[in-house]
């Protein structure tokens, strides 16, 4: 349907209808079939499809409608609009988001926030379509339902998907390399000599000392007895 007129049929309707062009030539005008126009004409198919005039609509001349009719074998060129319409821009803002997983996007922020410090508000706002003023609340701990956050992978949740995440995380590691790097030595970082090389010698129970302790316990127990007795 390349380089097809406005609603075909109904300009198929009219060309038939008005003009002693073949059936063949509405055809290849229209994108149609042959036997489709033949059955226009012959008012078996499309009977109530008003014809639609291509020369007021600016689809083509009443000149080449002419050449068509002088020459059966002459194929019909498609007029070039005079209209330019623009090119459409694309939308600048946030990502939208379906309302049902709205109430996913606090998890979402928070999950970001702590596994990719790196990443710009400009580029979570693309991710998850939020605020800025919701980020700073989430990253301050002052946003409402702060004690009920739980981290959440936004591919997980469907609010992202995993290249859009994998790009904006790419670019935030060029822009800001000191981040990242802070963030591996935060998640590498090993306990101290001291905790894990501790002397172990003090943790070792003394037998002796037990032992005299439940014989002293085992005395007592029996002192009591004998009290109770008389």
């Amino acid at each position: 349907m390349s380089n097809a007129p406005l609603m075909p049929k109904a300009t198929a309707v009219w060309l038939v209808e008005n003009t002693s062009l073949s059936f063949a030539q509405v055809a290849d005008f229209c994108k149609l079939h042959e036997l489709e126009v033949k059955a226009i004409a012959d008012g078996e198919a499309d009977q109530g499809i008003r014809g639609l005039d291509p020369i007021t609509s600016g689809q083509i001349t009443r000149e080449e409608i002419e050449k068509g009719q002088s020459n059966e074998n002459y194929q019909l060129k498609l007029a070039v609009s005079k209209v330019r319409l623009p090119p459409v821009k694309p939308r600048k803002g946030p990502r939208y988001t379906p309302v049902s997983r709205r109430q996913d996007r606090p998890n979402a922020i928070l999950w970001l926030v702590r596994n990719h410090p790196e990443l710009k508000d400009s580029q979570i706002m693309r991710l998850v379509g939020t605020t800025k003023t919701t980020i700073a609340a989430i990253r301050d701990r002052t946003h409402w339902n702060a004690q009920n956050l739980t981290p959440a992978d936004p591919v997980t949740l469907g609010l992202c998907t995993q290249i859009d995440l994998d790009l904006e995380v790419s670019k935030a590691a060029k822009a800001n390399p000191d981040a990242v790097l802070h963030k591996e030595e935060v998640e590498d970082t090993l306990l101290p000599t001291e905790v894990t090389t501790g002397d172990s010698s003090d943790a070792e129970l003394d037998v002796d000392s037990v032992f005299a302790k439940l014989k002293q316990l085992k005395r007592d127990d029996t002192d009591d007895e004998d009290d109770d007795r008389r």
